[in-house]
């Protein structure tokens, strides 16, 4: 393939002629590694070990942080103190992922961990940080150790690992690009987790009567959920190989349901059935299609749920680990809302048989009461809070399409193709 003019070949893929390759040594004062072992752990310190877990996708992650005490920080820092603008690298479990230093926090390296410090008159921080997500660079270092993540890579495949290395001020406005977008992504992240909090807010409020809406007055009834809903125990099981009088179909599963009660039907099978079946087994508008066998994956749970609307009837069948309600004497949105609510969700444990995939038991489950509001303050109840769906479904496309922006920039920046300077 013949190179755009003003470009050359490297070690890390094509790169405008000005720019250099070099090895992270090359570019930082500082390469140090951990002491191959994590320090003593105490409760609570003011000193933190930054282990794998807590660096993932250019992010310092607090969770799960641990700490040691002050003798200990001072013999695993013996080779360098991690300081504000330091990168930290992952050397496996997984390979290669990359954060910086926060600031004003005490950290020291846990086991499997490395410390770059750009050099100031060479490097920009920001600039490595990004170009160490980088494909090309990310494929380089995978190269190194067999190309996977799960592998293990050596003090010397981080030490000298190879990067495209542009004139630094070109660095300052790649790295100040790229974190613009970085902070809109934070103030996303920061807003829609606020929405999300105000509607469980709303939730535990509306949907017990503890707030009521405007208009509306009176005792609600208390039901059993048996009462309410026409139960279909299991979905449909197998399937037949390709032939005239069979009907392709798509078949949800418990995978298709996710951990916060929504659809995620991109993965969706097709599959061949009987036109009697696929009747039996087809859904309609107002269903609700529930997790009723756990399996061994987190993300299956016992309980979870799904909303069959408008745009979804007809157009899938439902497998035999989950089952379905279908509404007759409540508004189907409204069940579908305290279904998913912490007064249900609590009670999920205690409904479910101790087994290898834990099943729901059918009869406790149709036992759960209900609060039945009269069905216009349904209505009215499961509006506000669609309606918070809806805007909290729109800023994640937001979301979603800034992470996609992002990642288009750091593939044109990051590699030359689109320049800055």
């Amino acid at each position: 393939m013949e190179l755009k003019p003003g470009y050359k070949q490297t070690e890390v893929g094509v790169i405008p002629e000005e720019w250099e390759v070099v090895t992270a040594t090359e570019a930082c004062e500082l390469v140090v590694d951990c002491k191959n072992r994590t320090p003593p752990v105490v409760p609570d310190s003011d000193y933190a070990v930054v282990r794998t877990p807590n660096v993932r996708n250019g992010q310092f992650v607090i969770e799960d942080l641990r700490f040691t005490d002050e003798a200990s920080f001072r013999e695993w820092t013996a080779r360098a103190v991690p300081q504000f603008g330091d990168i930290l690298i992952t050397r496996e479990a997984p390979l290669g992922e990359v954060c910086a230093v926060p600031e004003a926090r005490n950290v020291c390296l846990g086991q499997r961990m490395m410390l770059y410090r750009p050099s100031p008159t060479k490097t920009e921080t920001g600039y490595l940080l990004y170009s160490l997500m980088s494909v090309p660079v990310r494929v380089n270092l995978l190269r190194k150790i067999g190309g996977s993540t799960v592998g293990h890579a050596k003090v010397d495949d981080i030490r000298y690992l190879q990067l495209p290395l542009p004139p630094l001020p070109e660095q300052r406005a790649i790295a100040t690009a790229l974190s613009d977008v970085d902070a809109l992504l934070g103030a996303l992240d920061r807003l829609i987790a606020k929405k999300r909090d105000l509607k469980q807010a709303a939730m535990q409020q509306l949907l017990t009567g503890q707030t009521r809406l405007p208009g509306f007055h009176g005792e609600w009834e208390m039901k059993r959920l048996g009462e309410l809903v026409h139960l279909i125990p299991s979905g449909i099981y197998g399937e037949e190989k390709p032939r005239e009088g069979l009907q392709p179909v798509l078949v949800a599963t418990t995978a298709h349901i996710d951990t916060d009660d929504t659809w995620n039907i991109k993965q969706m099978a097709v599959r061949f059935f009987p036109q009697d079946k696929v009747q039996r087994y087809s859904i309609q508008e107002g269903d609700l299609i529930v997790v009723k066998s756990s399996g061994s994956a987190a993300s299956i749970q016992s309980g979870k749920l799904g909303f069959v609307d408008g745009t979804r009837a007809g157009k899938f069948l439902f497998s035999n680990f989950l089952m379905l309600l279908r509404p007759t004497s409540i508004v189907p949105l409204f069940l579908y809302f305290y279904l998913c609510s912490h007064n249900v969700k609590k009670l999920l444990p205690t409904l479910v048989e101790a087994s290898t995939y834990p099943n729901i038991r059918l009869g406790d489950y149709l036992e759960v009461e209900i609060p039945k509001p009269p069905p216009d303050e349904q209505t009215a109840i499961a509006s506000v809070l669609s309606e918070m769906d809806t805007e909290l479904t729109g800023l994640e496309k937001r979301q979603a399409k800034t992470r996609a922006l992002k990642q288009g920039m750091m593939q044109e920046l990051l590699t030359g193709r689109t320049r800055m300077i």
